[in-house]
């Protein structure tokens, strides 16, 4: 059967998940596909090119995100979202590092429009939803990022006197792992969100 390019797409994320990022090369995966390099050009332009194919394959896996139920408070519902997306995030290796600059394709839209929906309704005004959304996926992808790179991080060989540093250990004994460094750093996001709508709420202010 004739190469498709669902074919090199499948076979580059299969590669990702294998060696990472720096072992996805177009000539290894020329080789891995077992044809010539001008017929890989023929689907893929450039490894830029093939990184944006990836983050599309990678990104078309998310769950869908569900519309809130009645009833369901709205940062929590945008909490599980979250949680969701880091979850399916981190089944594929380096995938933080593929995602980061991709762009939204035109398929992406109707949820991000029902996302966007939800948070105006909750009490924001459209561009800060867009701010919420931009600031919620950045640290989504940084968490990746570090969880990911902590795989391939050896362990110190040495560590200072702890009697130098006691702040330093005593957050180190309650820092937890890479899981609860998430829950913090989500918490602390939607508390300010929290904060700001319900100081907008008292003050009966309409969203800027």
């Amino acid at each position: 059967m004739p190469l498709t390019r669902d074919d090199v797409v499948r076979t580059a994320v299969e590669v990702l998940d294998e060696r990472g990022l720096a072992g996805l090369t177009l000539r290894g995966l020329a080789t891995r596909l077992g044809v010539s390099a001008p017929t890989l050009y023929w689907h893929v332009t450039d490894k830029r090119h093939l990184l944006d194919l990836v983050a599309e394959h990678v990104l078309a896996e998310l769950p869908a995100r569900r519309a809130p139920a009645e009833g369901e408070p709205v940062l929590d519902w945008l909490a599980e979202g979250i949680r969701v997306r880091r979850a399916a995030l981190l089944t594929h290796r380096d995938s933080a590092l593929v995602v980061a600059g991709n762009r939204p394709t035109e398929d992406a839209l109707p949820e991000i429009e029902q996302t966007l929906a939800v948070l105006v309704g909750a009490g924001l005004a459209a561009g800060e939803a867009v701010q919420v959304l931009t600031a919620l996926g950045s640290f989504l992808l940084g968490d990746v990022l570090e969880t990911q790179a902590a795989l391939d991080r050896p362990s110190p060989e040495h560590r200072p006197a702890p009697t130098a540093y006691p702040h330093l250990l005593a957050a180190a004994a309650d820092f937890g792992d890479d899981e609860d460094r998430f829950e913090v750093g989500l918490t602390l996001m939607l508390d300010g969100l929290r904060g700001r709508l319900a100081s907008r709420a008292a003050s009966g202010g309409a969203p800027n």
